[in-house]
């Protein structure tokens, strides 16, 4: 296997890395409007994340990073062409950081629940718009013989990518709720798990017509596997929800994040980018990646750091590991 191919792998675990832990984070954002009932119940939601979410998007800029150092024709074309999703979807990065910083800071009422209702849409928005991002790198975008995307954003709304777009946020919402389900006791508990069946059955529809569409024009017999796995998965994970298995279903509720992701991946190799114009004109492994030199010393690099932040990061989590509830949040100090 060669040094691109290596590296196409890596970014793919990188992105599957993300979207599990981001996933449940974004999840959990968006069920601050959905199922908590008062301020109590919001602080519970976004406590059970807030030791861990701004660690989670280190996946994102790893992802990034990986990209532009091996695939800097990939990274260079995506962003030109994918500019405004891709800068709303930083906005919503930044102001989503600021508010889980922000939004206890002061005790009016007024104030924090304008810092909620950003959590909730910063939240929303990346989920929906991952999905279109990637829906639109798989199904293929106007990249020209120079490798320069030409079409504009209304290309990339297309029928297919709104339907990526709709499985990311309902998948992801449905991790999260499970999250919840898992993070916490009580009567948010029991809400959080009649949710995820509700929310899960909508994933599961909406899921099935993606994949199975993907499949049929991309598809090949790896990403078939990978298809059944993420469908399997998540039906599994519907029922742990309803035995009340929460340590089940996050589990399986995250493999199905994960072969899903995985199964775009596969459709996609050997492109990185495809274009809809020219096949020859598409990016691939071998035509967007760097030298072999500086493959060789980011593989380096890579063996190092990599153990120590899955480490330090693994570590943390077991440390939050415990559940919470409402009980354990301190009255406002006025």
């Amino acid at each position: 296997m060669e040094l691109h191919d290596v590296w196409f792998v890596v970014i793919a675990v990188l992105w599957i890395g993300y979207f599990f832990l981001e996933g449940f984070d974004f999840g959990v954002g968006v069920l601050t409007r959905l199922l908590a009932r008062n301020r109590p119940e919001k602080r519970v939601l976004i406590n059970t994340i807030g030791p861990v979410w701004d660690g989670n998007e280190v996946w994102l800029l790893s992802a990034g990073g990986a990209t532009f150092a091996a695939f800097p024709e990939w990274y260079a074309t995506l962003f030109s062409g994918f500019y405004l999703p891709l800068l709303l979807i930083l906005v919503c990065l930044i102001v989503r950081g600021v508010a889980f910083e922000y939004r206890a800071k002061r005790p009016e009422e007024k104030w924090q629940r304008n810092w909620e209702t950003a959590i909730f849409w910063t939240s929303l928005l990346p989920a929906f718009l991952w999905g279109v991002a990637f829906a639109n790198i798989v199904r293929g975008v106007k990249i020209d013989r120079d490798f320069e995307y030409v079409g504009s954003v209304v290309d990339l709304l297309n029928p297919y990518a709104l339907l990526g777009g709709l499985v990311t946020l309902t998948l992801f919402t449905f991790h999260g709720t499970v999250f919840v389900g898992l993070k916490t006791v009580g009567d948010i508990r029991e809400r959080a798990r009649k949710l995820a069946l509700r929310v899960g059955v909508v994933t599961a529809g909406l899921a099935l017509l993606f994949l199975f569409w993907t499949q049929i024009e991309k598809g090949d017999g790896a990403s078939l596997v990978a298809l059944i796995v993420a469908v399997a998965a998540l039906l599994v994970a519907l029922v742990a929800v309803r035995a009340g298995r929460e340590g089940w279903a996050f589990s399986l509720s995250g493999l199905t994040i994960v072969a899903a992701v995985a199964m775009l991946f596969l459709t996609l190799f050997p492109n990185v980018m495809p274009s809809s114009l020219n096949e020859d004109w598409s990016l691939t492994v071998s035509n967007a990646s760097s030298s072999p030199y500086t493959l060789k010393i980011m593989t380096w690099c890579a063996a190092v750091a990599t153990p120590i932040v899955m480490l330090y990061q693994g570590w943390t989590y077991w440390v939050f590991r415990k559940r919470i509830g409402t009980q354990h949040i301190a009255e406002p100090v006025h």
